[in-house]
């Protein structure tokens, strides 16, 4: 094994036509700087020892429980030994069952970006109201088991507002934008709140979501609330249950709401999480920083009402963070600013991918007793029927290009994945929520069946399976598309094509037309021109007889949207994660299309 091996940076891999590929030595030296791997022949093993109740451990020593009790251990743990955070002697000791929950039935459900699932109640954005509104009527008119949503991770605070749930600047906090104002207690008493609801509604009249406009209107109500606001038993108990967490979260919001943002642009005491000026900082801005706890408080407690007596709220856990925002400061010595990760050249996306976001050390993460995930992890399964792992590869290896660099010119590196998915099954226990990992793209032979093992559900799209859906895994979330991908609408039209032709992307026009020609097969229409309605019905009679444990139709496709949410590759050229649907949930509740796409999926 090379040094660069020990180290689990990939000298070359596979790409999906199967070619073997090896990335510039530049690019193997780079990763090895960035990790600070200098001239060691491999990296220190320090970390958690993982276990299963009834492992053999061999020592004579103390068993420290995770709730402070003891229990003297020599030979094997004991075979009832809790699932969770222990101490086995000086070392810690993750006991884990190794499996994830499985879904509790068969079950079909929307698939839908929140920002763009507006009422009229909206301003200007869908928000944790709405989700209520459609989970509650998912589940009563339609018999809908899930409503799956885009990541609702925090942004940045201040404008302009971060437009992707995809780069967050917090994965373990929520963004203050899809509050309902209104529901927030003592909102009834602001003087302006009708103008300032007025101004909101008069948002959902453009269907391009403006963010900057809502976050001013949202923060102007919520400030006036927050003036008046007293205190509250559970805003402490909230405060006290997430802990330092919370606390260096408020910070880093007070803190760029004044210095702005990216945080390393900040004086230098500043991007110290732990520095004395930190703390002066807070100190002097205690009010503030209370009042972005308060805000996350506000959150938690919609997203509980927006899961409770309806469909099951399936969360989406980004694959990373904002390398400028709250996670990465935070996390700054285990997170790996020189990278960004991406993935490499495939059929739909010819140039390879650099998302911006940057990695974990997988070294220094193990050494920090996986402390950063694990808080990840069990935040994205809180109010949560289930979560979607985005690009679940990652627990495996992670594509790293070294900034600056084309996404053509990165490789792999490798992750402790039993480690990590020792940790997801252990917190989807904890929640009793499934997990469904988002499998697509280059995935090695071993790790979908590795996921199979572990319970955590694949990821298959009509658009990639050209087997019959009947013959799809069990243990599966089964769906026509993905928010990167064409809309069935977009595809059928061929508005997809133009519209990359349009931003200057390069389509794989081949593809596409294969993929068009297998959605007129599987949909059971006879011509190629047949109405798009029709297609979308057919496409989901057919996700309909999969075998999967899970089935998601997007309200996008119900709807026959052609603009796909995102376009890989493009910032300003398309309007991403920023398209809200073409009409209010009370005419989707009634919209003849919605209810051919349910009944298609009640079968």
């Amino acid at each position: 094994m090379s040094r660069a091996e020990a180290w689990g940076v990939a000298l070359g891999y596979h790409r999906t036509d199967g070619a073997w590929h090896e990335p510039p030595p530049e690019t193997v030296d780079a990763i090895l700087d960035s990790m600070g791997a200098g001239r060691a022949d491999a990296p220190a093993a320090d970390g958690p020892r993982f276990a299963r109740p009834g492992d053999w451990v061999g020592e004579r020593t103390v068993l420290t429980l995770e709730d402070g009790g003891e229990i003297g251990v020599e030979g094997a743990l004991p075979p009832d030994l809790p699932f969770g955070y222990h101490r086995l002697g000086e070392r810690a000791l993750i006991v884990s069952p190794g499996r994830c929950v499985l879904p509790a039935r068969r079950e079909w459900g929307w698939a839908v970006q929140l920002y763009a699932a507006r009422s009229r109640a909206s301003w200007g954005i869908g928000d944790l109201a709405d989700l209520r509104r459609l989970a509650e009527w998912s589940a009563r008119e339609q018999g809908a088991g899930l409503v799956l949503v885009n990541p609702l991770h925090a942004a940045v605070p201040g404008v302009p507002q971060q437009a992707s749930p995809y780069f967050p600047s917090s994965r373990r906090f929520r963004n203050p934008l899809y509050l309902r104002v209104e529901e927030v207690p003592g909102a009834e008493a602001i003087d302006d709140l009708g103008e300032l609801a007025a101004a909101g509604h008069a948002l959902n009249d453009d269907r391009r979501i403006d963010r900057d406009a809502v976050y001013k209107h949202k923060l102007a109500a919520l400030e006036q609330v927050y003036e008046r606001f007293r205190g509250d038993p559970a805003l402490d108990e909230y405060c006290r249950r997430e802990g330092p967490s919370l606390e260096g979260y408020a910070t880093f919001c007070t803190i760029a709401e004044d210095q702005g943002c990216p945080w390393p642009q900040w004086p230098a005491p500043l991007r110290r999480p732990g520095s004395s000026a930190v703390a002066g900082y807070r100190d002097a801005y205690s009010s503030r920083v209370r009042f972005h706890m308060w805000l996350q408080w506000l959150l938690d407690v919609q997203l509980e009402g927006a899961g409770r007596g309806g469909a099951a709220i399936v969360h989406d856990l980004a694959v990373g963070v904002d390398p400028g925002g709250a996670d990465a400061w935070l996390w700054n010595d285990v997170i790996v600013g020189e990278m960004a990760v991406g993935a490499p050249p495939d059929e739909f996306n010819t140039q390879g991918q650099d998302w911006g976001v940057p990695p974990f050390d997988p070294w220094k993460l193990r050494a920090a007793g996986y402390g950063p995930f694990i808080e990840t992890i069990r935040s994205a399964l809180r109010h949560a029927g289930g979560i979607r792992l985005d690009h679940v590869m990652g627990l495996f290896r992670l594509f790293w290009v070294p900034r600056g660099t084309s996404a053509k010119h990165g490789t792999y590196v490798r992750y402790p994945a039993s480690d990590l998915l020792d940790i997801v099954a252990l917190e989807s226990h904890r929640a009793g929520a499934y997990v469904v990992g988002e499998d697509l793209g280059t995935v090695e032979d071993a790790v979908r069946h590795e996921l199979w093992e572990r319970d955590v559900l694949s990821y298959r799209l009509l658009w990639f399976e050209r087997e019959s859906p009947e013959r799809w895994p069990v243990k599966a979330l089964a769906a026509v598309t993905t928010h990167d991908l064409p809309t069935i609408a977009g595809l059928w039209s061929g508005r997809d094509v133009e519209a990359q032709r349009s931003v200057g992307a390069q389509p794989n026009e081949d593809a596409l037309a294969a993929t068009r020609a297998h959605l007129q097969a599987v949909s059971g229409v006879a011509s190629p021109d047949a109405p798009v309605e029709d297609v979308v019905a057919g496409a989901h009679r057919a996700l309909g007889r999969a075998a999967c444990m899970l089935v998601t139709a997007a309200l996008d496709d119900a709807l026959a949207v052609e603009e796909r949410p995102n376009m890989p590759g493009t910032l300003d050229e398309w309007p991403n994660w920023s398209i809200a649907l073409p009409a209010p949930l009370e005419e989707i509740e009634r919209h003849p299309g919605a209810q051919a796409v349910a009944e298609a999926l009640r079968r």
